[in-house]
């Protein structure tokens, strides 16, 4: 059977999307969103699942009827998870990453670094530190029946197959070892064998969808922790080294075939799980929230001269909270804003020893500032031609496609005068940290 049109279900931190994908030109040709609102509680800051099933089946039945659906691939952000009891029901509302768990004695449970490739990060960034938290509510603990990894969750709904799937049990939980590609000591610790769901390969299909949904009895993929669906159509079809920097609410940088660093965990370094399954040495920073902040809903507009003047004055920002000195217009913090998240791009990919180019997916392609500065300091950066990101590489799993994605590489003006910036943003950064 030939494929023509993929529906992807693309679950980001922010929103919630329904993409159909042409087969042939990788082309998004119908979209849907919506706020992925975290519900304040009680018991707990949740998402709307059920919200986002009802978003989800009336999207697919209207792409059906207008376009027609051949398969249905999913994609979701990392560090998340749904219980489910013995009647698949919800054991526990699903718990947003960002709620700042109590101290639960979860550090002396969890697995070093070297087993895992996870380093210990804040509120539920690391799955198992959810997983710990939830269980430890006898009344969860009693009721919880299974454990799916959020794409996988998705997937079930659709087709009533429960998987994990190994983008998702390698992106910082704890819970899996990249290097053995098996569970890591965790899941036992915390009670979990037999009750976490199977790990499958990401293009696996789980099976077709189910009857009673009013939905078409199509395939559907195991699905694909969304940073890796940014890195899969990169990983089928390019050889030698290069990095992908997926960029959205988070910035991940991925480092395919790079050179050999000691990876410091307590530096947001990690080690992710790409679709084929291999070990992928990754940074990040949460560069798209703090884009946010900066703009504060201002215009992101940026002239030549507002970068001219950002750069003679020596307007340099080091956090966001912290500047050299303040910019005169809103021109000149976009301009500044750019420069430090590339910055911050930077330090990422020198920290997991990335080699060759540097492919940028997501909104960071389009603003000029960031890309001059990284063109600038990391010597080659490359932009998509053509569409990409999380929906096009979920839908992926179906299209057995191998040629990469045409890219352009990223041309820059004032490479000195902006490596000069950088220079002065590092003696800044480093006399802070003195």
């Amino acid at each position: 059977m030939t494929l023509r049109h993929i529906a992807v279900i693309d679950v980001g931190k922010t929103n919630a999307k329904l993409a159909l994908v042409n087969a042939g030109t990788l082309n998004e040709i119908a979209v849907v969103t919506r706020p992925n609102t975290v519900r304040p509680g009680p018991p707990y800051p949740h998402f709307d699942l059920e919200g986002h099933w009802a978003f989800f089946r009336d999207g697919l039945a209207a792409f059906h009827r207008d376009h027609g659906i051949d398969a249905i691939s999913v994609t979701t952000h990392g560090a998340a998870a749904v219980l489910l009891d013995a009647g698949r029901n919800l054991a526990a509302p699903m718990l947003d990453y960002e709620h700042e768990l109590p101290d639960s004695g979860y550090d002396a449970l969890r697995p070093p670094f070297a087993e895992t490739g996870s380093p210990r990060l804040p509120c539920g960034l690391n799955l198992g530190a959810q997983l710990h938290w939830l269980l430890r509510d006898p009344e969860v603990a009693a009721r919880t029946a299974h454990v799916l990894t959020y794409p996988q969750y998705w997937a079930w709904r659709l087709t009533g197959v429960m998987a994990t799937d190994v983008t998702s049990l390698g992106c910082h939980t704890d819970l899996w070892n990249p290097w053995e590609g098996r569970f890591s000591s965790l899941v036992d610790r915390l009670g979990l064998t037999g009750k976490l769901a199977p790990a499958r390969r990401s293009s696996d299909t789980l099976g077709l969808v189910r009857d009673g949904l009013g939905l078409p009895c199509v395939p559907v993929a195991c699905g694909i922790h969304d940073s890796n669906a940014s890195l899969l159509p990169h990983v089928l079809g390019r050889t030698g080294a290069f990095s992908v920097v997926s960029t959205g609410t988070w910035v991940v940088a991925m480092a395919v075939d790079g050179a050999k660093v000691d990876l410091d965990p307590t530096q947001d370094v990690l080690v992710n799980v790409n679709a084929l399954g291999r070990p992928v040495p990754s940074a990040r920073f949460m560069g798209g929230r703090e884009y946010e902040v900066v703009r504060n809903g201002g215009d992101p507009a940026t002239t030549s001269a507002d970068s001219a003047t950002v750069l003679r004055d020596g307007t340099v920002m080091l956090s966001p909270q912290e500047w050299t000195r303040q910019p005169a217009t809103q021109g000149q913090r976009m301009v500044a804003l750019g420069h430090y998240l590339a910055l911050m791009t930077k330090t990422c990919l020198d920290r997991i020893g990335a080699r060759g180019p540097a492919i940028v997916e997501g909104p960071f392609a389009r603003n000029r500032d960031y890309l001059s500065m990284l063109a600038a300091v990391h010597g080659e950066v490359e932009i998509a031609t053509s569409a990409t990101g999380t929906s096009i590489g979920a839908a992926l799993l179906f299209a057995d496609r191998t040629t990469p994605p045409a890219t352009r590489p990223v041309a820059v003006d004032n490479a000195p005068a902006l490596r000069d910036h950088a220079a002065r943003w590092h003696r800044r950064k480093d006399t802070a940290c003195a």
